[in-house]
Parts: structure tokens; C-alpha cells; sequence
């Protein structure tokens, strides 16, 4: 008698998630059996890119932008306007004019939001909130695929600095993720063109 060892199937491969963080809006989707889909979030297909601070906790997306009337102090948007910039920076000196929250030179030069979190005054850093509207996304990724997401790839506008991806890259590593890729946003358009392109000419030779 011959004994044979269990076969077993190869794992399949975890699927890489896609980010756009945007300045006003985000959204992400995935590659799932060959087509391209969309991961909707609690505040529906796009979130904004809003976080809020409160007495009981912290909100992020659609619920902490209908809020931001009577807690604008707390309410955090536009952060990537200022992500990877340094104070003196001339942007950030433009943008923080408009801003109702208080931003101010951090130790190393870099700007730093003040806001009162449940009853205590917290100093965060732009990567610091970015990494809180990413990490609002990858929970959605999550419990739309139904395991843990752990790489992603996250595009960046065209005109991003080293600074600004790195940035970037590491809020994706403050919310938990393996950022695989940091891509243009303009780079990653034509790449959905030609998918969309390829699967209609399949379609049409079908």
C-alpha cells in the first residue's frame, strides 16, 4: 500500500486593492475575476475625504462632512492640499487662510492640525489624517471581500513631488497597508482605458 500525500489547492493570490485619495472625494476599487469593480463605502461608490473629531470618538466620510456645520474647528478636509509640504511652503501659507481648523509648524517644520478628540487636544500630522480616510477605505474593502486587505496600490496627481509620495505613501502605511505602488492619476486613467478597451474587444469577437 502506497501512501499518497493530500493534494491541495494553491492558495489564490489576494487581490490588490486600488486607491484614489482625493483631495475632496476618495474611492477604491478591485480586480475580481477578470473585470474591474468598484468597492462602495458607507457613504456610497465615492467618500469624502473628510474626518471629524468629536467628544465620543472620531467620523469619517459623508458622516463627518454633514457635521462640519457645527463642528467645523474639528472637521479635517483638503489635508492633501497641504500632505508632503512644509510650512513655509507658500501653498500651505494660501491654503491654511481658508481653513477652520488650526494648523500651525509642527517641530519639524511640516504643518500640524490641532483638534480636541474626545475631550483632549490631539496634534496630528496631513499623513496622520490621510491615513484615517485611507483606513475608512480599506475597512470597506474589507468587509465588501470578506478578508483582510493588505496591499493596495494608490495614485497621486501627476505634479506630486517625491515628498508628496512618500507622503502618501506613508499614511497608507500608518492605516495598515503594503502600498505596493504609487501611481499618477493620469497614468492610471490610460490603464483603465486600455482594460476597457481590451474586455470590449473580446466582447465584440465573442
Amino acid at each position: 500500500m502506497t501512501d499518497t500525500a493530500p493534494t491541495t489547492e494553491p492558495a489564490k493570490p489576494t487581490p490588490i486593492i486600488g486607491i484614489d485619495l482625493g483631495t475632496t472625494y476618495s474611492c477604491l476599487a478591485c480586480w475580481i475575476d477578470g473585470k474591474v469593480e468598484v468597492i462602495p463605502t458607507a457613504s456610497g461608490r465615492t467618500m469624502p475625504s473628510w474626518v471629524a473629531f468629536t467628544k465620543e470618538g472620531k467620523v469619517v466620510g459623508a458622516a463627518a462632512k454633514a457635521q462640519a456645520s457645527r463642528n467645523s474647528a474639528n472637521t479635517i478636509y483638503d489635508v492633501k492640499r497641504i500632505l508632503g509640504r512644509n510650512f513655509d511652503d507658500e501653498v500651505v501659507g494660501q491654503e491654511i487662510k481658508g481653513f477652520p481648523f488650526k494648523v500651525f509648524e509642527g517641530p519639524s517644520g511640516s504643518p500640524t492640525i490641532q483638534v480636541e478628540w474626545m475631550d483632549s487636544t490631539k496634534d496630528l500630522s496631513p499623513e496622520e489624517v490621510s491615513a484615517m480616510v485611507l483606513g475608512e477605505l480599506k475597512l470597506a474593502a474589507e468587509q465588501h471581500l470578506g478578508f483582510p486587505v493588505k496591499d493596495a496600490v494608490i495614485t497621486v496627481p501627476a505634479h506630486f513631488n517625491n515628498l508628496q509620495r512618500q507622503a502618501t505613501k506613508h499614511a497608507g502605511r500608518i492605516a495598515g497597508l503594503n502600498v505596493r505602488r504609487i501611481i499618477n492619476e493620469p497614468t492610471a486613467a490610460a490603464l483603465a482605458y486600455g482594460l476597457h478597451s481590451t474586455a470590449d474587444a473580446a466582447a465584440d469577437e465573442a
